[in-house]
């Protein structure tokens, strides 16, 4: 196994400046994927659960859906809420029983809401309850796929090293383009952050700056 003295962040950077590496590339149609923007997750000033990594993120993540609903391609939404039970979080509900535990987030709990700083738009947007990590996993989005003829997977939301990893080793090994924008995903510490960036970039997706995808985008018609 290879040492290295330096910080995960430094090694991304490596990875991402390195001229030879090959991208995958964007196809011919996108779908936005936000991964759990909801409270427990994005409200670091209520929740312990919270993280934030670009303060602007939610700004980011607003601009992309606009412009895919420009060009009426589809934007998803997805958030985690479980029973009073927590039964139906299974066994990953087992490790701990704090109000800050994953099954604890409950229906109808300010921790299931959305961020309100998000614009979404429900008679128009898809919005999926999920209860594991993969957005694929027990939702409608591979039937959405299919249906919009969508070959392109951007993702955004959290957490880089929890659901967004999940969701994009999923969308890779289902056939999909996979595309991470750097500043739309965050995590609770750099080191998760940055380590698993740079796993994805290296192995699953591109990881890609915002101002890249929005380029892109904005060439589609």
């Amino acid at each position: 196994m290879e040492m290295s003295s330096k910080t995960a962040r430094q090694i991304y950077q490596d990875v991402i400046n390195n001229p030879a590496r090959k991208k995958f590339g964007f196809g011919n149609k996108a779908v936005l994927v936000n991964i759990d923007l909801q409270k427990s997750y994005t409200r670091t000033d209520l929740f312990a659960t919270a993280y934030e990594t670009d303060p602007l993120q939610l700004k980011y993540v607003n601009e992309l859906a606009s412009e895919f609903r420009r060009l009426n391609w589809p934007v998803v939404w997805t958030q985690v809420a479980y029973m009073n039970s927590g039964e139906d979080a299974g066994i990953w509900g087992t490790r701990t029983d704090t109000p800050d535990s994953l099954q604890n987030i409950k229906f109808g709990s300010e921790r299931g809401e959305f961020d309100d700083r998000l614009t979404i738009l429900k008679d128009q947007d898809v919005i999926y309850l999920k209860k594991m990590p993969s957005a694929f996993f027990e939702t409608q989005l591979q039937s959405l796929l299919v249906w919009h003829q969508v070959d392109t997977v951007i993702l955004t939301g959290g957490s880089t090293s929890g659901c967004i990893r999940a969701t994009a080793v999923e969308s890779l090994s289902r056939g999909y383009r996979t595309i991470v924008p750097e500043e739309c995903v965050a995590d609770k510490h750099e080191s998760y952050h940055f380590s698993n960036l740079t796993d994805l970039s290296l192995k699953y997706a591109d990881v890609l700056k915002v101002a890249e995808v929005k380029h892109w985008l904005g060439q589609q018609k």
